[in-house]
């Protein structure tokens, strides 16, 4: 299984300008979905219905295999593999994957939804994450594994919110100066995040891992997205920045 997410060098933990103005019903929808369909799922472990050891790992990959991306199958034109780059949005591997994934979510999310609005902000998120998906599977047509994660979508959520809010502050935590935890702007995080993403991919297999194309071709689609559908950077509504007690200009 190719778990669909993966920052290697560095950790975003929060934006530092926080949008109060409005409420993000779309991102912690996202969030609770993906949260509830995990730990109902066999993933989890949590169920006792999916049984333990080798019967739990059995169910795990039967799991995979029915609401994952398999390349191999997904062009073979049944209805039931061409949806499959929709759900397997809201399927993960494990529970680092999904708090990998849901905490990028939560911190780039609401933010990116307060500019586009609800509806807008939803289908970008699922047209995306669809197209993430589709273009790594094109890639590697021929591949058995299994594909599943929102990173492609949350990708593009990253890339539309680079074009959007470029000078939002990020505090990030950096592995190699001991985690520190520093603030940036996000034209400095996320193009970082990007170089990281496409150096990986370049020593990528197609053995399980992380897919790093998906996330790639989700961020460029949501930079892509955001320049075209709005034709400049745009400022946050809400004059609100406060964080940690301090208040930003």
């Amino acid at each position: 299984m190719l778990g669909n997410w993966g920052a290697p060098g560095n950790r975003t933990v929060r934006t530092v300008r926080a949008v109060r103005s409005n409420p993000a019903p779309v991102t912690y929808g996202l969030i609770a979905l993906c949260c509830a369909i995990f730990v109902i799922g066999p993933a989890s472990g949590l169920s006792p219905s999916y049984g333990t050891g080798d019967e739990l790992l059995s169910a795990q990959r039967a799991y995979f295999e029915q609401w994952g991306v398999v390349p191999v199958e997904l062009f073979q034109g049944t209805l039931r593999a061409l949806g499959t780059p929709a759900t397997a949005l809201f399927v993960h591997g494990s529970w680092l994957h999904l708090l990998g994934n849901m905490l990028f979510l939560y911190v780039f999310g609401a933010m990116v939804e307060e500019r586009m609005g609800h509806f807008e902000f939803a289908l970008f998120y699922l047209g995306c994450g669809y197209l993430a998906l589709l273009g790594y599977a094109g890639v590697h047509a021929d591949s058995a594994q299994t594909l599943v994660g929102a990173s492609g979508a949350i990708s593009a959520v990253l890339g539309a919110f680079l074009y959007l809010f470029p000078k939002a502050r990020v505090t990030s935590l950096f592995p190699f100066l001991f985690f520190l935890p520093l603030r940036f702007p996000a034209w400095v995080v996320l193009p970082f995040w990007v170089s990281l993403q496409w150096l990986a991919a370049g020593r990528a297999s197609q053995g399980p891992g992380v897919a790093y194309l998906a996330h790639l071709l989700g961020f460029s689609a949501g930079f892509l997205y955001a320049w075209v559908r709005y034709g400049r950077p745009a400022r946050v509504k809400s004059p609100a920045t406060a964080t940690e007690g301090e208040n930003q200009p």
